[in-house]
């Protein structure tokens, strides 16, 4: 019985481990992102919507900021269990994430580029999430706010 209940626990464990890199932060633990990281869409225009974007609070990467891209366009740079809110005109934008190209770091020597077209909405908002997984990498997702 011991024997049975070990094997459990270690098939529990190591299920676990693959989604150890990825924990969506808790409203209360996330920070927004500091205004020098933001670069963009930070005041609000009339018939804007929002876009907010939560990163996870994932290792992977975790000591590396990721560039958030609005029509290819770096409008911050964003770090674990940080938080951006972006005023964007409305209609499709495409919004995504890349290397952080102000990083002189191995942060910013790799390669990533994922990217979502979004409909945004005059007075209403988006929500997304920036997650790091081990067996697939970086992403960017639509998220529940």
């Amino acid at each position: 019985m011991k024997d049975s209940h070990a094997i459990d626990l270690c098939s529990t464990a190591l299920a676990g481990v693959g989604r150890l890199f990825v924990l969506q932060a808790a409203p209360e633990k996330v920070t927004a992102v500091p205004a020098e990281r933001l670069l963009a869409y930070q005041q609000p225009v009339e018939g804007s919507g929002l876009i907010v974007v939560n990163r996870d609070l994932g290792m992977l990467g975790g000591g590396c900021y990721v560039a958030l891209l609005v029509d290819r366009q770096v409008a911050a740079r964003i770090g674990i269990g940080e938080e951006a809110r972006l005023h964007v005109p409305p209609g499709k934008r495409v919004v995504g994430i890349g290397i952080d190209q102000a990083d002189d770091t191995l942060c910013g020597k790799g390669r990533l580029r994922r990217e979502l077209a979004v409909p945004v909405v005059a007075g209403e908002s988006q929500h997304l999430r920036i997650v790091s997984e081990a067996k697939s990498g970086f992403d960017i997702r639509l998220a529940t706010p």
